[in-house]
């Protein structure tokens, strides 16, 4: 469980965006090459300690392997017009 705020900025920040690259039809190899990238830049940067980057990367592991998070959401059936 990430406890520091920063890290969970980046993750909400991560897993929305990973959701977006879902929706606009990335795979999931195109997703963990998206995570790869982020988590370096995190990183190059120094914006998050090491050890809460690692930690990170398995929330969103974690995230990316629950398949309820990438399920299609249903369109609401139109109700028909009754006169």
């Amino acid at each position: 469980m990430l406890q520091d705020t920063r890290t969970v900025r980046y993750y909400h920040h991560l897993t929305d965006a990973l959701v977006a690259l879902w929706n606009r039809g990335y795979r999931f190899d195109d997703l963990r090459m998206y995570i790869d990238g982020y988590l370096a830049a995190l990183k190059h940067s120094n914006a998050l300690e090491i050890y809460l980057i690692h930690r990170l990367e398995e929330e969103v592991i974690r995230y990316i392997r629950d398949p309820s998070n990438f399920e299609l959401v249903p369109m609401a059936q139109t109700e028909a017009d009754y006169y």
